[in-house]
């Protein structure tokens, strides 16, 4: 049995996870997560690891593995690029995706991998772009609603006003227009769902990706955002490509990096001779 945690520092919050790992599989022990705006992301990360920890009841980890900007984490056993951890992390939320769109506070990236996590194809978007969990969120504070009641809004809407520019400025710009002209805060919000929605189909379909796609980040639990997405696809990728969120999926990458460290944790206790000889081909 092997111990380890997993600790995804985004742009926007820290996420960790601790997780026990068995021959027969993975278990999700504990997970916690925390916003840093002003704090610092030291301080941040050490709370949410010690409340993870706590929630667990562990005496002692076996590997502590870090993912996203979290190289520097001075009690980390090791570090995991985040494609390969939200891969990992995508297949044991989600066991059918072949694929994770993970919208993040300033990026997005879709990711093509196997049945092992292994990391086939990924393509990301530019970090100016309007299509982040940070534009969404400034918009939902100009507009006045809370980030949680962004997604049933957009649901609610009955049209939608389109957000033309990629630059997030420049689609700020628009949405002032919009609340000048009277357009409703629902019809609004759908838009730039719709807007969001069309650009992250793109990303899924130029990465090859078909069956099921689990969406991670900040914006995973917003269903007009996965509404608007699977509308996109629909009508483009003619039914090949179904989109999922999960409640967990915010720990996409912590899980993952907790698996992975698990996998290098034991390897490391083998030496590389007897882990080859251990490892299906």
């Amino acid at each position: 049995m092997t111990w380890t945690a997993g600790i995804d520092v985004g742009s926007g919050a820290v996420k960790a996870v601790v997780m026990e790992l068995r021959d027969g599989g993975e278990r999700l022990v504990a997970h916690a997560a925390s916003r840093i705006r002003r704090r610092s992301v030291a301080a941040v990360v050490d709370e949410v690891f010690e409340a993870v920890v706590r929630e667990a009841g562990v005496r002692a980890l076996d590997y502590v593995a870090t993912t996203g900007e979290g190289e520097d984490v001075p009690f980390a056993t090791g570090h995991f690029y985040g494609m390969t951890t939200h891969a990992r992390g995508a297949l044991f939320l989600a066991p059918s995706a072949g694929a994770v769109l993970d919208v993040g506070a300033l990026h997005s990236r879709a990711v093509l991998m196997d049945g092992r996590g292994k990391v086939l194809n990924y393509k990301m978007t530019s970090q100016c772009a309007s299509g982040s969990g940070q534009f969404l969120e400034n918009i939902a504070r100009y507009l006045g609603v809370s980030q949680a009641e962004i997604g049933e809004l957009s649901l609610q809407a009955d049209g939608s006003e389109k957000i033309s520019s990629i630059c997030a400025v420049l689609a700020e710009t628009d949405v002032i227009n919009m609340v000048s002209r009277g357009v409703s805060t629902p019809n609004i919000l759908r838009g730039i769902h719709e807007s969001m929605a069309f650009r992250f189909a793109r990303l899924l379909q130029s990465i090859g990706a078909k069956g099921v796609a689990l969406v991670t980040g900040g914006l995973a639990s917003d269903q007009g955002l996965l509404k608007a997405l699977q509308d996109a696809l629909d009508a483009d990728a003619k039914g090949t490509l179904t989109v999922t969120g999960h409640e967990l999926s915010i720990h996409a990458g912590a899980i993952g990096a907790a698996i992975w460290g698990a996998f290098r944790h034991r390897k490391l206790e083998l030496g590389e001779a007897a882990w080859t000889a251990s490892t299906p081909s």
